[in-house]
Formats: C-alpha cells, sequence, structure tokens
C-alpha cells in the first residue's frame, strides 16, 4: 500500500481494492500458511509432468499430496477450465479462494479453502483419488529434489528458473 493508498483510506475509511495479481498472491499466502498448520509441506508453482502447473502442492508426512488452485475471481475460475488435469497427480484437491467468492459456482466434489493474507479456513474437506503407489513415490522423489533445487537457488541469492522452465517433478 503506498502514501496515496493511506490516504484515500483515511479520507474515505475504506482500503482500495487490490488488484488481481495482489488478491491471487493474498489467497496463495493464506491457503499456503493453513496447509503448513494443517502438517503439509508446501511448495508454490509446481510443474507437473502433464506439463501443468500447480498453484500449490503439499506433501504430508504420511506421503500423502494435495494440490490446491488458486482462483481470485469468478472469471478467474470459469476462464480455466484445466483444473481437473491436477486430480490424477494428487490424494486431495481444492480450490483457495477469498471470501467474497461464490462459492456455489465451486463443484461440489472438490475440497474448498476460503483465505486471506493472514491465513484460511477450509469449508469442504479435501477430497480425491488415492495415488497409485509408482506415481507416488515419483512425486515423492520429484518433490523433494525441486524443494532441494529452491533451497539451493535461494541460498545461493541465485534467480530461480520460471515456472515451466525449471524442474519437473
Amino acid at each position: 500500500m503506498d502514501e496515496t493508498d493511506l490516504t484515500l483510506t483515511a479520507l474515505t475509511g475504506a482500503a482500495p481494492v487490490p488488484s488481481r495479481p495482489e488478491l491471487t498472491r493474498a489467497v496463495s499466502l493464506g491457503a499456503a500458511r493453513l496447509m503448513r498448520d494443517l502438517g503439509f509441506s508446501v511448495l508454490h508453482e509446481v510443474a507437473l509432468p502433464s506439463g501443468r502447473r500447480a498453484d500449490l502442492m503439499g506433501l504430508d508426512a504420511a506421503g500423502r499430496f494435495v494440490i490446491c488452485e488458486v482462483k481470485s475471481s469468478i472469471e478467474d475460475y470459469r476462464s480455466d477450465a484445466k483444473w481437473q488435469d491436477y486430480r490424477p497427480w494428487c490424494d486431495m484437491f481444492g480450490f483457495a479462494v477469498p471470501v467474497d467468492f461464490p462459492q456455489d459456482a465451486l463443484p461440489p466434489d472438490v475440497g474448498l479453502i476460503v483465505a486471506d493474507q493472514f491465513g484460511g479456513a477450509v469449508l469442504r474437506e479435501l477430497g480425491g483419488d488415492r495415488l497409485a503407489p509408482a506415481r507416488r513415490k515419483a512425486l515423492t522423489i520429484g518433490f523433494g529434489r525441486l524443494a532441494a533445487a529452491r533451497l539451493h537457488w535461494r541460498s545461493r541469492g541465485l534467480e530461480e528458473p520460471a515456472p515451466g522452465e525449471g524442474p519437473v517433478i
């Protein structure tokens, strides 16, 4: 928020409306915080072997994978018909949306998280089908390798490859 935003808030009593990228970032942060609270190690922007990119992917101590697709608006959801392509790559799947998102527009058979930059809440359990053992093993190895690569890049102050250009799990 810049000085103009603070002045506007002081004069009108209303905070400025965040841009779509700002809202997406806030929902992503809150959903990731919630996933960590639920026991998942979380990676953002994970390139899958299918060529798709998961917004958030988590792995828990039991070896279960969750993918959370972040949608900042109903337009964002309606313009993205590829979300079902993520289901074969996780045990649990769901959407993370802002508080004012029209939740009844989402399919009833997927999980639902409502989030802001501070955290989130699970409104509908994230469900799905259990991964086959061979796929789980490959994903677990890929997830660990991607996490280690990102840690290496950041610890060295290196620029991480853009999504889709770096390692695929």
